[in-house]
């Protein structure tokens, strides 16, 4: 079963990757990508204290407890699972932009926008679906820039997901 989910992972990965001769597509991809860098996530909570000061300091402090539990734990599972990155593993893969560390499972970039997504769609459920599409967005992005299998991108968003939860639950 785990060999069929590789192999699903990877064909599907290099299906993607033929995308990047598509310069264009290659800068919205490199824009989406940034958006989750982390530079975003305190301008979001600004906008919200900006118009509601209660519901930002939530918005914050749960945020904050979110990625208390988030960033370890993705660190953590990168160094248990030790999952090359694809372009390391396959010799036909290519990648767009230089990573900032050597494992690929979980995406830290989809589990940061999960978590940011998560607590908007908690806090403001009107704005879930355009959160979890920015999101689920950036996701893609990072395997379109050839530097994380879709695979990594699902349990970068499911540990974002629960990390959020716990701090919701944390804080209730």
């Amino acid at each position: 079963m785990m060999a069929s989910i590789s192999e699903i992972d990877r064909t599907t990965y290099l299906w993607f990757n033929q995308f990047q001769q598509q310069k264009w597509l290659m800068k919205i991809t490199r824009g989406v990508s940034f958006t989750g860098d982390g530079y975003f996530y305190p301008l979001i909570a600004g906008f919200i204290y900006l118009i509601n000061k209660e519901l930002g300091l939530i918005f914050l402090f749960t945020g904050l407890l979110a990625f208390l539990f988030e960033i370890p734990s993705f660190i953590g599972l990168k160094h248990l699972f030790k999952r090359n990155r694809p372009f390391v593993q396959l010799h036909n893969a290519k990648k767009l932009v230089q990573p900032s560390d050597k494992f690929s499972l979980p995406s830290g970039h989809a589990a940061a926008a999960f978590v940011v997504a998560t607590l908007i769609a908690y806090m403001f459920p009107y704005w879930a679906g355009l959160a979890y599409l920015w999101a689920t967005l950036i996701g893609l992005s990072r395997v379109l820039l050839g530097v994380h299998y879709p695979g990594d991108i699902i349990a970068g968003a499911a540990l974002g997901v629960m990390c959020t939860f716990v701090s919701i639950l944390a804080l209730a």
